[in-house]
């Protein structure tokens, strides 16, 4: 088969834009359209969902998606493929044979299961999660794929398993064709986030017209190798800043581990393919690992935050006196944690108020909801008339919310059932992988020479730099990139583990990974234990660690004159 596979993706996460769907059905010509619904913060909000309701566990907008347009996929021919089944992969795929029926559209359904562990957590010692799912592979959706589906749902697979899986199956790759499943993985990392691929959360995006971003294709060949692409006439970008900014995110070394297959990111190639078009090609794939992820989170007690407003002059001493009454009055049955934070927004001589004032944020946690609802924030609020002068808060007092923990664990590979639940009802089991390589760092390569220079100017980083962040539980995921051999020639000797502890002083006191992609002229870097237990938790400012690569762009330090 010479054409290439055109896969769409129109979902990044549970909550992305709803008229995707139909702007990628009607925008040009599809194979496959495909959506990524979950999160590992979406697993603990479909886990409360289930507790309230069995029947519950999906992704319901996915279910309204479908009511609008799986008429339309079906006159069209696109096939869809999406992990929108959350907890509840049966009950969106009974879901769907409904809507199907009500609506008098011929559609088969299939769908994958076996991720969802929590019935085995004691065997594993997972102690008492709200929800425990391993990262399934490809070859469940593409066993339900070659036997007719127009629709498969699945619950937690990996982000390029919905993209892997349609590849497969269309091509009839076997389970060692590790190149060409390897590129196929490369190009789902891309494509899985929608509009982070097609010039959403770019760091050059001054560059050229965003607008509202189109979502984006990978046209996967035979071999593995892929465009990336868009729809005509859509918003965005795609180019190799947008290709990289989005290889690089979420990862941590060069090799990219999924259930069937380690891509090795230090061997693929970008080139440009005309315009909004990128080619990925060269990626060579090694034997999974013997063992997949688990997603747990467990409910870890009640949050509560207020935020006061300090305002004009005086504002260390302001903070000072509302921090030492709010703790004298919690002094009885203080929280279990307790986390200030003073935001020096304030200017001085400001020409509006808000200019001109600041915010401390005091975050609290305790297993008690008493204790961090209304004892907290009723504590705060009683200050209002004794405490610095201009006290305000920017919301009233609210009652403790509940938050989850997230944390990963490590299974072998074949203690996890997965089943092809095909069309007819019938079952298929997918067996694990026969073929397996511990997984392992690569040797660090060989750096370049040094960009020799005689001059140099204060400058951010970031108008030589681009950065994509994001969170991997407690972790962040920190890459930077530059467009030129002489830029990586500087960037590669200048931007130390030790230099970026300096540039951003809160990961001075932790682990600090940094892993080069030359072939990128990209590095990453990996910090431990940043963002606490994870989004779910609230430990941080930016709890996803979504805008940590803008900051270090921001921050300033002496780059040769021939970069800028």
């Amino acid at each position: 088969m010479s054409a290439p596979l055109r896969v769409g993706n129109a979902s990044g996460f549970y909550g992305d834009r709803f008229s995707a769907v139909r702007e990628m059905l009607t925008g040009g010509p599809l194979d496959v359209l495909t959506g990524d619904y979950l999160a590992e913060l979406t697993m603990l909000i479909l886990g409360r969902d289930r507790m309230k309701d069995p029947a519950r566990g999906y992704a319901k907008t996915f279910l309204r998606q479908m009511e609008e347009n799986l008429g339309l996929a079906k006159d069209k021919g696109v096939r869809i493929v999406a992990n929108a089944g959350g907890l509840n992969p049966a009950g969106l795929a009974d879901a769907l044979r409904e809507l199907a029926a009500k609506l008098g559209v011929d559609v088969k359904v299939a769908h994958v299961e076996g991720d969802d562990l929590i019935a085995r957590a004691d065997e594993f010692g997972f102690e008492n999660p709200l929800t425990a799912n391993a990262y399934l592979g490809a070859w469940g959706i593409a066993e339900c794929l070659k036997a007719g589906a127009d629709v498969v749902v699945t619950g937690r697979v990996t982000d390029a398993s919905v993209i892997v899986g349609p590849a497969a199956a269309h091509f009839g790759w076997a389970r060692d064709d590790y190149d060409a499943l390897a590129g196929a993985v490369a190009a789902g990392h891309v494509i899985e986030c929608g509009a982070q691929a097609t010039g959403g959360n770019y760091s050059f995006f001054r560059e050229q017209p965003i607008g509202v971003p189109g979502f984006p294709i990978a046209e996967i060949h035979a071999d593995g190798s892929s465009v990336i692409t868009k729809h005509p006439d859509t918003g965005g970008v795609v180019n190799k800043g947008t290709v990289t900014a989005q290889l690089l995110y979420e990862i941590t070394g060069a090799r990219y581990a999924n259930p069937d297959v380690t891509a090795r990111f230090d061997t693929l190639s970008l080139s440009d393919d005309g315009p909004d078009r990128v080619r990925i090609s060269g990626v060579r794939g090694e034997a999974p690992p013997p063992t997949v992820k688990v997603c747990l989170n467990r409910l870890g007690g009640f949050r509560n935050e207020t935020t006061f407003v300090l305002t004009g002059l005086d504002i260390e001493e302001k903070a000072a006196l509302v921090r030492e009454q709010l703790e004298g009055a919690l002094a009885k049955r203080p929280p279990a944690e307790v986390r200030w934070t003073l935001a020096r927004t304030d200017h001085a001589d400001a020409d509006t108020e808000e200019r001109a004032s600041a915010l401390l944020h005091v975050a609290v946690k305790d297993n008690d909801p008493k204790v961090a609802g209304r004892a907290f924030s009723g504590a705060a609020i009683e200050l209002a008339l004794a405490s610095y002068p201009g006290f305000h808060v920017t919301a009233p007092p609210s009652d403790a919310s509940p938050f989850g923990v997230y944390s990963a664990a490590y299974v072998d590979a074949a203690a996890v059932p997965h089943v092809a639940v095909l069309p007819d009802g019938s079952k298929v089991d997918i067996a694990p992988a026969v073929e397996t390589l511990e997984l392992s760092e690569v040797d660090e390569p060989a750096l370049p020479e040094p960009l020799q220079t005689d001059r140099v100017r204060r400058a951010p980083l970031g108008l030589v730099a681009g950065a994509r962040s994001g969170d991997k539980g407690g972790n962040a995921n920190l890459g930077v990139w530059v467009r030129s051999e002489e830029a990586w020639r500087w960037l590669v000797h200048r931007l130390t583990v030790g230099e970026f502890r300096r540039l951003l002083p809160e990961t001075e006191d932790l682990p600090v990974t940094r892993h080069l992609l030359p072939n990128l002229w990209a590095m990453n870097f990996v910090v431990e234990g940043i963002l606490g237990d994870g989004v779910a938790s609230q430990a941080r400012f930016d709890p996803q660690a979504k805008a940590l690569g803008e900051w270090l762009r921001a921050r300033e330090l002496d780059v040769p004159e021939a970069l800028l």
